[in-house]
């Protein structure tokens, strides 16, 4: 097996693998073990006091949070991102580590709700239900993998610490708000969406170790965008 597949294997495939083990073990142990233990046991309330709590200001306010971590938006604001991150950078690292951190969660999100079958909070549903289980929330996962991967990229970036501060305070507060509307909509549980924040930050995460990792020696395959160190280039040519 090459460096480049023993590096894909050790540092996407197997932490990938774990983590979807993790999720559907957690969504077992929330809906079917500890379902009838406290906090789970007030997650019904919680939601009927949000649904009870509905206002046409709210509403409006919640429909625009959940439009942001829709499917289509989603799609189109990871794609303009990757797209601008290329075309400044000049390099193919950061689209790269965006895309694959999305897509990520989103393998992992749907082969989770394939093993976990939740019904959604017995509220009335704002918006149509999607065919998925309830666990986790595909909304915030993505709103996590997305808007964090980007606070990430721009944090490392920015020249002073007010600037890191500024693009983790505002980026992070999207998904945070992706959640609490889902669960204002009726769509969702509270560990729903706790759950989502795990699949979708420990994406970023993998793939950040993955991909952004300059320090990291992929082998003759290399990322694009990676240019070989003086050791690597000398190992390259004791190999050749």
């Amino acid at each position: 097996m090459s460096d480049f597949a023993v590096q894909v294997v050790k540092r996407v495939l197997v932490p990938a693998a774990l983590l979807l083990t993790f999720m559907v073990l957690l969504g077992v142990l929330v809906t079917r073990v500890l379902d009838r233990v406290w906090p789970f046991t007030v997650e019904d309330a919680v939601n009927r006091e949000l649904a009870a709590d509905r206002t046409g200001g709210w509403n409006d306010v919640s429909l625009v949070f959940s439009t942001l971590a829709s499917t289509q938006v989603i799609v189109l604001v990871t794609a303009v991102a990757a797209l601008i991150l290329r075309l400044v950078l000049h390099r193919w690292r950061e689209p790269l580590f965006l895309c694959a951190a999305v897509s990520a969660q989103a393998l992992v999100f749907l082969l989770t709700t394939m093993a976990i079958d939740r019904r959604r909070p017995a509220v009335e549903h704002m918006d149509v239900s999607p065919p998925t289980s309830s666990f986790p929330s595909g909304h915030t996962s993505a709103a996590v993998a997305l808007y964090v991967g980007i606070a990430l990229l721009l944090a490392l970036r920015a020249r002073s610490t007010a600037g890191k501060v500024t693009w983790w305070a505002l980026l992070v507060l999207v998904p945070v708000g992706v959640a609490l509307t889902r669960m204002y909509r009726g769509m969702h549980h509270p560990s729903d969406v706790v759950a989502s924040f795990v699949n979708g930050g420990t994406c970023v995460a993998i793939m950040a170790r993955a991909v952004l990792d300059r320090t990291l020696n992929w082998g003759r395959a290399r990322l694009p965008g990676v240019t070989p160190s003086g050791g690597d280039v000398a190992a390259a040519r004791a190999r050749s």
